[in-house]
């Protein structure tokens, strides 16, 4: 394998200052075969730069490229379902368009077939479309980890060994202790310049790991901003030379894992008296066959990567059975004790993995503990 080389951006900014003759780039991202992100750019008019999704052109891939149709037949569509502002390219109202990918159909609308099988969105748009009323709100925490081009060493570790154990890293401060803040730094502006609601950051337990978090978002749209904003994260990371890697347990032994904890409310649940509704929820979550299900839909593994991760210790609980309690790190549910006093706010999953696919596990939640209220 040939040496890690990286490009000199200082060139590269020479070029983004020149105009653009009245265009736009639209880079169109979507989920591959396997969960990765991949994406491609196009040239636009100036006005599609303030277009609604569904004004914006379908576009399409070549699947077999990325595991998602055979090579005979290999055409995917990509239709754009939200649009955000490009800090990649800034000064010209480029934009990044987060598309879903749909089978071409001539007699379909706009020339769309069915959603095909990586299509996660599709599904839970439809969840979320039928509990609407329900007003869902999610916080999502992404936990992730700094690794070198390597992918072995874990960014700021030394080679071929280990620094000191966990405890002074978690919210530190320090170039001992806060491995890779300029990524963390540079990811933060970019979603906020994006458009994306990023309420904060943190330094992680584990050195080199890192989080943010994404909400409140209503619906859809936070699964949608939680992959927009991991787009902006590998971008960043590929600026900076370093990989990032949302692996549940990226380093075995007494290191922490990372999650994808997933914070939820409804309607009924912020308002006066909500705890009840938020007990149901626990009733419904704890019903017999629903750990499981929920497990094998928390990582795209079907449960096997989080099962590094769950294992009771590290500030999780087991994957084996369910558990909630109020201020409990140690539960599959966290009850905040605010929620708890006020009678009224919010619980939080802990159970989702860093890899997890947000349209799945927001979408099984609600079909978890909300939907059966609206059939």
């Amino acid at each position: 394998m040939p040496p890690y080389t990286k490009c000199d951006l200082s060139i590269q900014a020479r070029f983004a200052e020149l105009p653009q003759g009245g265009k736009i780039m639209a880079e169109y991202i979507w989920v591959g075969g396997n969960g990765e992100l991949r994406c491609k750019t196009r040239t636009l008019e100036a006005k599609d730069a303030k277009a609604a999704p569904a004004d914006l052109p379908i576009w399409n891939f070549d699947g077999s490229s990325t595991e998602q149709a055979p090579g005979d037949d290999s055409e995917v569509l990509l239709k754009p379902c939200a649009v955000y502002k490009d800090p990649f390219r800034p000064g010209s109202d480029n934009i990044l368009v987060l598309c879903d990918c749909y089978k071409p159909d001539p007699d379909g609308p706009r020339g769309l077939g069915e959603p095909i099988p990586t299509n996660t969105r599709a599904e839970c748009e439809k969840i979320m479309t039928k509990i609407k009323a329900a007003e869902p709100w999610f916080g999502i925490e992404q936990e992730y980890t700094l690794f070198e081009p390597d992918k072995k060493t874990p960014y700021g570790w030394p080679k071929n060994g280990e620094p000191g154990p966990q405890g002074p890293y978690y919210c530190s401060i320090g170039t001992e202790n806060a491995f890779g803040r300029a990524v963390c730094e540079a990811h933060y502006k970019a979603c906020l310049y994006a458009g994306i609601n990023i309420s904060g950051i943190n330094g992680e337990v584990m050195p080199g790991q890192w989080e943010y978090q994404v909400g409140p978002c209503t619906g859809i749209e936070s699964p949608d901003q939680l992959l927009a904003s991991r787009y902006l994260l590998i971008r960043v990371c590929e600026q900076y030379g370093v990989v990032v890697s949302f692996d549940p347990k990226p380093i075995p032994g007494d290191w922490n894992g990372a999650g994808c904890h997933t914070n939820v409310s409804t309607k009924e649940m912020r308002a006066e008296g909500g705890y009840e509704a938020i007990k149901k929820a626990m009733e419904r979550l704890g019903a017999p066959g629903k750990q499981e299900e929920h497990i094998q839909a928390y990582d795209p593994s079907g449960g096997l990567d989080n099962q590094r991760r769950l294992t009771g210790a590290h500030e999780t609980a087991s994957y084996k059975e369910f558990s909630w309690g109020v201020a409990n790190r140690g539960c599959s549910v966290r009850i905040p004790r605010m929620t708890e006093k006020e009678k009224k706010g919010y619980f939080e999953d802990r159970r989702p993995a860093s890899n997890m696919d947000p349209y799945i596990v927001t979408g099984k939640i609600m079909e978890t503990t909300v939907l059966p209220d609206f059939q």
